[in-house]
């Protein structure tokens, strides 16, 4: 299903992940992924909102730098999903983008409901222990003037690198296709 309306969106992907059983031990896990500027984050924050308990995992906060989206798939799934599946506590390492280099271990509290958000959220191994997988959306143009406006001037020479990388995990992943819901933020 594809939607446009903000709202609506909201209220469907409720409902989605309301039907959904867990797939990663006792823990629903519900993907957002999409390309960059699609609006992931804010759809997260507005998801989150409406479901207490859940706990949210930033994608931003495990790719190793610009270069390190595959990366940060096979440590979304060894560090955080795999851990919690075998009914483990999960932790992982936080990348801090301003000095370069890992920083501080995020121990991850043990919650029912995880939503992960950022590129390659539904990614690699881990669609196997997702219970829903929601994609968004946008016009390159529209997704562009979004990076900029959030990141500045710091993402402009890394736009091009970062929207290969991703379209070669969508690619290989087919990842959109696997999608229980289909937002479109253009208009958003």
């Amino acid at each position: 299903m594809q939607i446009t309306d903000a709202s609506e969106a909201i209220t469907e992907a409720l409902r989605v992940i309301g039907l959904a059983k867990p797939r990663c031990g006792a823990t629903k896990v519900v993907a957002i992924d999409g390309p960059s500027g699609a609006g992931k984050t804010d759809f997260a924050a507005a998801l989150a909102v409406h479901l207490p308990g859940a706990h949210v995992v930033h994608m931003d906060d495990l790719y190793p730098g610009w270069d390190g989206l595959a990366q940060a798939v096979a440590d979304l799934h060894d560090q955080i999903l795999a851990p919690i599946a075998r009914g483990q506590r999960a932790a992982y390492r936080r990348w801090d983008w301003a000095h370069d280099h890992y920083a501080d271990r995020q121990d991850l509290p043990a919650t029912s409901l995880l939503l992960v958000e950022g590129v390659g959220a539904g990614g690699g191994r881990n669609a196997d222990f997702e219970s829903v997988l929601i994609w968004l959306e946008a016009d390159r143009d529209v997704r562009f003037r979004r990076g900029i406006e959030r990141d500045a001037e710091a993402y402009l020479p890394h736009w091009n690198r970062w929207a290969e990388q991703e379209a070669a995990l969508f690619l290989a992943d087919a990842t959109r296709s696997r999608a229980d819901l289909i937002v479109d933020t253009t208009t958003s």
